[in-house]
């Protein structure tokens, strides 16, 4: 089946003005005290809760919860940053259908879970807006230095835990203002207001973390450079490469790659300016496909269409996530691989051409069979890389081109360590990269204070 494509339509200002203010409002709004109050009086405080279980931080989720019943926000929110500094961006971005929720027992006996992401969402805002001194009191300067590679979550998170058992902690990013994935690369309408920028400033009141952007590993420092310098390393730099779809035409005016189009969604001013097709295909299956095809949506973007080459079961992104941007007019497609790009005679897109997939003998081949969708913009969201390995020489080892890191999050060198979306088996969540830091942190702090591990 193949349908006559028209002359490419990519624009700005496809709505009124005023529309992009509420497309891009706050897509969760935050609970009132009262009904704070009324959500936490439906926790049962299990003594073994799934929850907490579930959490890759260990927040003791029944006693923030019931810290707010009591009246003690205050309190809820220091349980919360006492396993995960960065809590008030994980209350927003984490899958709490598939981690939390999805094991609270009220889920399980009604298809009613507690709303901890909400309430979890109260408790830090509340300590934020109030200017309550920092959680944490740093301890006495050892006289150790780290640098940190990456001020990410797992960066953010590392600095800040070393920083606070009283290391000296540089952190260097190649990005014009800290944040990483919080900053850049989440769906803006899950983090509101510069909420990225203000978390920072928060974490950063611990004292003792210095902060150095425009800094690119490999560019503008290297790995045995910092070794020179400082006692150990911790790098949480993420991914900067993004998977090509190995078809020709992808360097065409039309094909983009989605972690920019959302960073540069993130940073605009004016949204009215960002220009976006009228007919939007996404390739891909995990969050940044889910992200940019909702963006693209809210942009102004009549038809967008998810293109995921296995079922839906086998999709990243959650089924929450997924059925979000099918309310907001987003069709899924499943069992669909790219395989030509139709570019017109000024070097744009104007199509794309997606083979039918099935499972054959456990792994996945095309049919043959082929469908082309007409479209003004091809987003390629199908993971990231090195795109160059910025630790050639260094003796880190990788994996499947990521670094490989043990338990501890220590690497082959001895005196480097990594987490986040970097290294190999990582889970690819904002929260799982703040335990990568924090368990970093741990073991660096032990081995330069000569403590057994």
């Amino acid at each position: 089946m193949t349908m006559m494509p028209d002359k490419p339509d990519v624009r700005p200002a496809r709505l009124p003005d005023t529309d992009y203010a509420d497309n891009f409002s706050d897509i969760h709004p935050p609970l009132t005290a009262h009904e704070a109050l009324v959500e936490s009086d439906r926790c049962y405080f299990c003594y073994d809760a799934p929850c907490m279980t579930a959490c890759p931080t260990s927040i003791d989720i029944p006693l923030f919860i019931r810290q707010i019943a009591a009246g003690n926000p205050k309190g809820a929110a220091k349980t919360i940053y006492a396993e995960n500094i960065l809590g008030g961006m994980c209350a927003r971005v984490c899958p709490t259908e598939t981690l939390c929720e999805e094991v609270c027992v009220r889920e399980i006996a009604e298809g009613k879970p507690v709303k901890i992401g909400l309430l979890q969402r109260y408790a830090t805002d509340r300590f934020m807006e109030r200017d309550y001194p920092h959680p944490f009191i740093r301890a006495a300067p050892t006289g150790k230095t780290v640098a940190v590679v990456g001020a990410g979550p797992a960066g953010l998170s590392c600095a800040h835990r070393l920083a606070s058992l009283g290391h000296d902690v540089v952190i260097l990013d190649a990005r014009p203002k800290p944040g990483g994935l919080n900053e850049f690369g989440i769906a803006a309408y899950k983090t509101t207001n510069d909420f990225a920028q203000d978390e920072v400033d928060f974490i950063l009141g611990v004292g003792g973390v210095k902060i150095e952007t425009g800094q690119m590993l490999g560019r503008d420092f290297t790995v045995d450079g910092l070794l020179s310098r400082y006692d150990a390393i911790f790098l949480g730099m993420g991914l900067p490469g993004v998977n090509d779809l190995g078809l020709a035409g992808e360097d065409a005016d039309g094909c983009v790659d989605a972690v920019d189009f959302i960073a540069r969604l993130r940073q605009a001013d004016d949204l009215s300016q960002l220009a976006v097709g009228r007919r939007v295909v996404v390739i891909g299956g995990g969050m940044t496909a889910v992200d940019v095809a909702m963006q693209s949506k809210l942009l102004g973007a009549e038809e967008v269409t998810i293109a995921y080459r296995r079922g839906e079961e086998h999709m990243n992104a959650s089924a929450y996530e997924q059925e979000l941007a099918r309310t907001h007019g987003v069709v899924i497609r499943h069992w669909l691989q790219p395989s030509a790009l139709t570019v017109d005679d000024r070097g744009a897109v104007t199509a794309i051409t997606l083979e039918f997939t099935s499972m054959d003998g456990g792994r996945l081949a095309g049919t043959g069979e082929t469908v082309t969708l007409v479209a003004d913009q091809v987003f390629k969201a199908i993971g990231q890389n090195f795109a160059d390995n910025p630790m050639e020489g260094s003796g880190i080892a990788f994996e499947r081109g990521r670094i490989r890191a043990d338990a501890d999050r220590r690497t082959s060198h001895p005196k480097v360590w990594a987490g986040g979306d970097c290294v190999f088996g990582g889970e690819d969540l904002t929260v799982a990269s703040v335990e990568d830091g924090k368990i970093a942190a741990m073991s660096i702090h032990r081995t330069l204070m000569g403590l057994l591990e």
